[in-house]
């Protein structure tokens, strides 16, 4: 008679380690959305709360820079993917400025720079999110890493519900995303090409029709004659 894995010290060691992986995945995706889904000034309060929890697990539960993708191997071979969101961003670009959608800041470079610094770098956070915090949890919890890959991008996009132009985008984005980070194990050209793609969104489609990238409670109570915010999966404007 064989005894059931599970009750082995070595399968329920296995047992605690994916009840522990489903915990910090749902712990951590809470915290965001309730960040996404609360009205200011709690929002603010609730984003120091989700950084403070999210950064509490990545301490506890370390599975290394190299495995979170932070690494130098493999960067060069997957730069190609920020130079393809490179030509996307170009034929949007030039699609919208034969449309007359196109809003760039005015000042030139400069100008550019300093509106989008900011979400350029957020954008690096959020991909280290999807592929370095649950991508890697997903992956334990998930036997087809297909199907985690999915999963992943599927709470990607779910967490910019109600935006109907930004959900299905992160949902394709984050699924293609998630696959190249299986094969390259290297987030830095991703995060490039998330900023180049999201930057190409912001400046394409019309602020009105996007609600200026918000998401959660911000797409419902946007108004064009209001500056935007930014709350984007923890969040983007």
């Amino acid at each position: 008679m064989e005894m059931d894995p599970a009750l082995t010290p070595a399968g329920a060691v296995a047992a605690r380690s994916r009840r522990r992986d489903w915990i910090e995945i749902a712990v951590a995706y809470a915290l965001i959305l309730s960040v996404i889904w609360s009205p200011r000034p709690l929002q603010r309060v609730l984003w120091v709360v989700a950084v403070a929890g999210v950064a509490f697990i990545l301490v506890v539960s370390f599975d290394g820079w190299k495995a979170m993708g932070l690494r130098t191997a493999n960067f060069w071979r997957s730069l190609w993917i920020a130079g393809a969101a490179l030509i996307v961003a170009g034929g949007a670009i030039g699609v919208a400025a034969h449309m007359h959608t196109l809003h760039l800041p005015r000042g030139g470079l400069a100008a550019f720079v300093e509106t989008y610094i900011a979400y350029a770098i957020w954008t690096g956070v959020q991909q280290f999110l999807l592929q370095g915090f649950f991508l890697l949890r997903l992956l334990r919890v998930i036997p087809k890493p297909a199907l985690a890959a999915f999963t992943a991008a599927f709470l990607f996009a779910l967490a910019h519900l109600p935006n109907p132009i930004l959900a299905p985008v992160t949902l394709l984005w984050g699924f293609v995303a998630c696959l190249l980070f299986l094969r390259y194990r290297n987030l830095y050209p991703l995060m490039i090409a998330h900023a180049i793609l999201g930057i190409t969104v912001a400046v394409t489609i019309p602020g009105p029709v996007v609600h200026n990238m918000r998401v959660g409670l911000g797409y419902i109570t946007y108004r064009p004659d209001r500056l935007p915010h930014r709350t984007h999966w923890l969040t983007k404007p």
